[in-house]
């Protein structure tokens, strides 16, 4: 048999292979790159859904981390509250599949806290201790060694003629003159 035609099968097998991988490779090169969330667009969402600035009570407590890389989404974002307490905002792709980003926010500050409540109860004020229990409270006299406003917290002693030897217990101040002690 002649040598000649074997050379073209050989040639042609080889050829197919190569425009394969070379069909292969062209559609690579055109294949769209995975596109990524904007991550300035979820914030200035974030801003739209509370009504408020980042930063700003009641806003974003930040930006979201610019380091993040989520798969882009081709519906609109879903946002609402992640609870009742409104603290952090849940940023939702509905795509199958989607993610779903929780975004805290900053608290608002209580204006109670600027000013702080008047003292019902002075440093060495004689008082009533209340030691309140499950089904029982028992009074007795006291001294207050600490100054107090209502529902705040003090320390108290049991008998002021004992000053060094007394030991001090905490109490919550329910009205001038008067802290409870609970007792577990």
């Amino acid at each position: 048999m002649p040598a000649a035609p074997f050379r073209p099968v050989l040639a042609a097998s080889l050829a197919v292979p190569l425009a394969v991988s070379t069909l292969a490779q062209a559609q690579v090169a055109r294949a769209p790159a995975t596109r990524f969330a904007d991550m300035a667009a979820i914030d200035q969402a974030v801003a739209q859904f509370t009504g408020r600035a980042i930063g700003v009570p009641g806003g974003a407590a930040q930006p979201v981390d610019r380091r993040l890389r989520l798969v882009a989404c081709t519906a609109p974002l879903a946002l609402g509250w992640r609870a009742a307490a409104h603290d952090s905002v849940l940023v939702r792709c509905p795509d199958a599949g989607g993610w779903r980003l929780f975004v805290p926010v900053a608290a608002a500050r209580a204006e109670a806290a600027a000013t702080p409540a008047p003292p019902v109860v002075q440093r060495g004020e004689a008082v009533t201790i209340a030691m309140v229990g499950d089904g029982f409270s028992v009074e007795q006299g006291g001294e207050a060694m600490d100054v107090g406003p209502l529902g705040g917290w003090i320390r108290v002693r049991t008998d002021p003629a004992k000053a060094g030897r007394s030991d001090a217990l905490r109490g919550r101040v329910v009205r001038p003159g008067l802290v409870e002690v609970p007792v577990d």
